[in-house]
């Protein structure tokens, strides 16, 4: 006799696995696979916070056990000291920050918190493929934002007004984003951000890659230092990036008070606590001197420049719009094909290299595929090698 098939929820059931993780598990069964589909630095985390995690192991008698539901108080306070120097913005430690397992944990608790089956969230398009995913999970419905790829993947800030109705409880943002690598202008933000308060819709910022902006520094804004934008809004950092720590599972966020209480039930019925081990190695990353972060910023400018390099000699096979920040460029597929999908799957298992659909990141990024210029440089080359093999020179 056959088992009985378990019932699936019907939220869970609509979605699909990331194609950015779907194409990394595809490419770890091709022997040899370049792969240039998952943003996962190739750094090790620094020897400082490693340093200093190996000594708590050591002396610290708690390191395995549980920390309070919002984070180690010390982690807390470093966090707002943080984001004051940063924005000008003073935070209450216990009020406003919470320690989270990373930015996706961390935005799927606010989602759980703003969101009810039916309401809307809006996100760019293209926009992060897992916002899409974790808005569906939630009952809800995404809304995308079309950017302008006529001019280099640009905000269309005045169409956001139309985009906004009676169901839309949030505008996620990230910037620079992924995957286009593009940053937003202080300008365009400022008016989201007067947008979303005029029409009562919270605003989200998932800020995962602003410390990579290279000749670009001067354009990065973060929306959280608005005066005005305190009680409409969440940012949330993860330490994934800047700090090599994506398997750490590390972020927090910055909230009103009224919503961190919230945000505590989910996080708490969900995760208890972040690993107290990973807030330890956030308190030494924050601590001290970063100079790995500027560091890691170098090598992936020179990344930047080399598969800008490698596209600019394939202009039959790819067109693009050179990234301003991040670590991805987003080129359009000239050759023959039937979707990015159909396309990264070919060129997978004919050429042993692995890009992401852009298809994923939402209707606009279809015909398009993600590159992340975060690994090694050998992989790029031997990437784009292959691919020349597979389509030819230009």
């Amino acid at each position: 006799m056959s088992a009985t098939q378990a019932p699936i929820s019907r939220f869970v059931a609509g979605i699909e696995i990331s194609a950015i993780k779907e194409m990394a598990m595809r490419s770890a069964r091709v022997e040899g696979a370049a792969s240039l589909s998952w943003g996962l630095p190739s750094f090790q985390t620094p020897a400082a916070i490693r340093d200093a995690v190996t000594q708590a192991l050591a002396s610290d008698p708690d390191i395995g056990k549980y920390a309070l539901p919002d984070g180690l108080p010390e982690l807390r306070r470093l966090v707002a000291e943080v984001h004051r120097d940063a924005t000008g913005i003073e935070v209450d430690p216990d009020a406003n920050v919470l320690i989270t397992a990373g930015n996706m944990q961390g935005l799927n608790a606010l989602l759980h918190v703003l969101v009810d089956p039916g309401s809307e969230v809006v996100l760019t398009d293209p926009g992060f493929a897992s916002h899409v995913q974790q808005i569906r999970l939630c009952g809800g419905e995404p809304v995308f934002w079309a950017l302008d790829e006529s001019r280099d993947w640009a905000l269309d800030v005045e169409t956001l007004p139309s985009l906004l109705g009676p169901r839309t409880r949030a505008i996620v943002i990230v910037s620079p984003s992924n995957p286009t690598g593009r940053i937003f202008t202080e300008a365009e933000l400022r008016r989201v951000g007067e947008i979303a308060r005029e029409a009562g819709v919270f605003v989200l910022i998932d800020d995962p890659y602003s410390h990579f902006t290279y000749e670009n520094r001067s354009r990065c804004f973060n929306l959280s230092s608005v005066e005005a934008m305190r009680e409409h809004l969440a940012y949330l950092f993860t330490f994934s990036k800047c700090h090599a720590m994506s398997g750490w599972r590390l972020g927090y966020m910055i909230v009103p008070a009224y919503l961190k209480r919230e945000v505590l039930k989910v996080h708490d019925a969900t995760l208890i606590c972040t690993p107290r081990i990973s807030q330890v190695a956030g308190i030494a990353a924050l601590s001290g001197a970063s100079p790995h972060v500027h560091e890691f910023e170098q090598t992936l400018a020179r990344r930047r420049e080399l598969i800008c390099q490698r596209l600019d000699a394939l202009p039959h096979v790819f067109d693009y719009v050179r990234p301003q920040g991040a670590y991805y460029v987003f080129p359009r597929i000239r050759v023959a094909h039937e979707c990015s999908r159909e396309f990264s799957i070919r060129l997978l298992e004919q050429a042993r290299v692995s890009v992401t659909p852009g298809a994923a990141f939402g209707p606009r990024g279809e015909h398009h595929v993600r590159m992340a210029y975060c690994v090694d440089e050998d992989t790029i080359e031997r990437a784009f090698d292959r691919i020349e093999r597979q389509f030819g020179q230009g």
